[in-house]
């Protein structure tokens, strides 16, 4: 048996040809542009076979006869029992000339390419997109019937489907695949498509939010989705038989899923919250168009848009079909396949392994250069409160990342021994003193840094002061408020502005500002430290809007507790669950890298949806533990003694909450 393959190299089309060399004696002419030649050796490997049996013919797909050279013609002429035509440009984000030129123009120079060499049978593989926006059941003997295939990608699907109908001298088959996602025995697939332009998002509520709650998804019509293996095996098997000749076959999924179906699926799989509530996205439907049309000439509207799509990895047309209106009937295609035990597999069974290989191989964040050398190598980098705690453990992280690493600390015999410690690992700091708490001090040591490094590329504001204590032992204590406002506040702001000017004359700099859990929790006993770093947190917000088209971004990490020398004077956090200064340092780290808005563990976030949602069972959950855990010894003005012993329930509670300020 001979074959003549068009797109053998792509997805399908590779797996077809492996699939027909299985047929004792066949041997498969595939098509391959002249600039391609060197890849025939790997196609070669890859299907197992001598050069006799998968034989490559040059050409061009929008050539007139596909550009194949009259002596390929002459002895293809008559050999050719089955052509099967799979060559096409599968992506919505395609722009419709090329769209046109392979779609409609290759199809037309591979039907009469076929004629010329007199084939016995020609197989165009199509796509369900031939349908069109089909207002409900579209079957397998339809195909005028389609409707609402403006769209380029649609468009092209359906005339070139109507050249094979019209213009084909032999014998045709259509086969109309659904939306066609990886290997449902391997996972593997070659590009991001489909429901996998979803993937991101999913990743991303993984992230953020535990396994266990509920999301919102969004529902819209029904998607049809089929693994690569079942397509192949379909049109082996179905190719072959002899009655098939002007009839469409769909190759889909008999049962078929409504969209938020699909992404519970898969949320399901990648071990992510599971899409319990949905939003019907055919609420959409009665937004007037003239009214989405003026929303997106807004300029801050599609700029938001734009960057929500970009950040997703969504083309621009994607939601355009979220709510897909057609089912299709596949007939045919059981009767057809009926005994062969060739079978559409059940999407539930097989998603998790779509959603391990594309987190192993096709994640575009798998390649970016993500890593912190790639990231601050040869940039300057300035850690205040860098001479102990996580300060210091994070300037060790950046100056083994090639970084030029600055450290600032009130303390020059700290600051010595973090220098000397850098040097034993065999890097360096350079290390200032400075008084982040006199406003003086903070104008003189930002001139010094712009003299000496010409300003800094990356700012983490870490120097920060703590202060544990109930506000009903604060009375008299008022200083409290003002000396720690005066450095979590007041110093940060005061370094972080007059830095700012060269960051923005250099279109580039991040700012990283070490925050607390206790913001989002809104811890007792900390309301002096919560303040001043919910202050710190609200100014950011601030200025990462002004700054967001200049180059200038902003991270916070509302960091859970960990063990520094700052939390020392309380007893009881002796024997509670908290971060090492490394664990944090690689917090900042991967603000640095990744330059999300906010950092924050699940447990803060959950705090601050429970503030937002039920503020006053919050604040009930927040007083329990207020009046669980007592005051300091040192808070009570007797010293630093005392064994900090707590209760069995006070000891669970930590053990819940792990990471917030008690």
């Amino acid at each position: 048996m001979h074959y003549f393959v068009t797109g053998a190299t792509g997805f399908i089309g590779k797996r077809l040809v492996r699939k027909l060399l299985e047929r004792e004696g066949a041997v498969v002419y595939f098509l391959v542009r002249k600039e391609s030649e060197g890849k025939v050796g790997e196609l070669h490997e890859a299907w197992g076979v001598p050069a006799s049996r998968a034989v490559p013919v040059v050409g061009d797909l929008t050539a007139a006869r596909l550009g194949v050279a009259a002596e390929d013609i002459a002895k293809l002429k008559g050999r050719i029992d089955h052509f099967f035509h799979l060559a096409a440009v599968y992506d919505l984000g395609a722009d419709e000339e090329s769209q046109v030129a392979v779609n409609i123009e290759g199809t037309r120079n591979t039907v009469d390419f076929a004629g010329t060499i007199a084939a016995a049978h020609f197989h165009h593989v199509s796509s369900i997109a031939a349908a069109g926006l089909y207002e409900g059941v579209f079957r397998e003997d339809m195909f005028e019937e389609a409707e609402n295939h403006e769209h380029p990608y649609f468009m092209t699907k359906h005339e070139s489907e109507k050249i094979v109908r019209k213009a084909c001298k032999v014998p045709w088959t259509v086969y109309r695949p659904a939306m066609v996602v990886g290997d449902s025995r391997t996972g593997e697939m070659d590009k991001i498509d489909g429901p996998y332009y979803f993937f991101k998002l999913i990743q991303r509520m993984r992230q953020l939010l535990p396994p266990w709650m509920p999301t919102v998804g969004l529902e819209g019509g029904r998607v049809n989705i089929v693994p690569v293996d079942f397509v192949v095996d379909a049109l082996d098997h179905i190719s072959h038989r002899a009655d098939t000749a002007g009839k469409c076959f769909h190759l889909v999924d008999p049962v078929g899923y409504r969209v938020g179906d699909v992404l519970d699926i898969f949320s399901r799989a990648a071990h992510a919250p599971r899409m319990n509530l949905f939003v019907n996205a055919a609420l959409l439907g009665f937004i007037p168009k003239s009214v989405k049309k003026g929303l997106m000439a807004v300029a801050p509207v599609r700029r938001i848009r734009e960057a929500v799509m970009k950040d997703l990895g969504l083309p621009e047309d994607m939601l355009a079909f979220v709510n897909y209106p057609t089912r299709f009937d596949c007939r045919e295609t059981l009767a057809a396949l009926k005994g062969t035990g060739i079978e559409c597999p059940n999407l539930k069974d097989y998603a998790w392994r779509l959603w391990d290989y594309w987190e192993r191989h096709l994640d575009p964040d798998l390649h970016i250069d993500r890593s912190l050398r790639g990231t601050v190598g040869g940039k300057v980098v300035l850690v205040t409160g860098g001479s102990s705690g996580i300060g210091l453990a994070a300037a060790h992280k950046f100056a083994e990342a090639g970084a030029v690493t600055v450290i600032c600390g009130r303390d020059q015999d700290k600051l010595d021994e973090a220098c000397r410690e850098a040097e034993a690992r065999g890097h360096r700091f350079a290390a200032y003193p400075a008084d982040l708490a006199d406003m003086a001090d903070c104008d003189r040591f930002v001139k010094l840094l712009e003299e000496k490094h010409g300003g800094v590329d990356f700012l983490v504001n870490n120097a920060g002061r703590s202060i544990r204590r109930a506000i009903e032992s604060s009375y008299d204590r008022f200083h409290d408020f003002e000396r720690t406002m005066q450095l979590n506040y007041f110093g940060c702001l005061r370094v972080t502005m007059g830095l700012l000017p060269g960051m923005v004359a250099k279109r580039r700099g991040h700012v990283v500002n070490i925050s607390s859990i206790g913001v989002l929790t809104n811890a007792p006993r900390f309301s002096a430290y919560v303040a001043s770093k919910s202050a710190l947190d609200a100014w950011t917000r601030c200025a990462a809007s002004e700054f967001q088209d200049l180059g200038i971004t902003f991270t916070t990490i509302n960091m859970p507790l960990v063990r520094t020398p700052m939390i020392a004077p309380t007893k009881i956090y002796n024997n509670v669950p908290t971060l090492a200064p490394e664990e944090a340092a690689d917090m900042i780290a991967e603000a640095c890298i990744y330059k999300p808005v906010r950092i924050a563990t699940r447990l803060g976030i959950t705090g601050q949806v429970l503030h937002a949602l039920v503020p006053r069972i919050a604040q009930i959950v927040m007083n329990t533990s207020f009046r669980m855990f007592p005051d300091s010894t040192a808070a009570k003005g007797a010293g630093n003694g005392g064994k900090g012993q707590l209760s069995a329930e006070a000891v669970a509670m930590q053990q819940m909450m792990r990471g917030i300020h008690f």
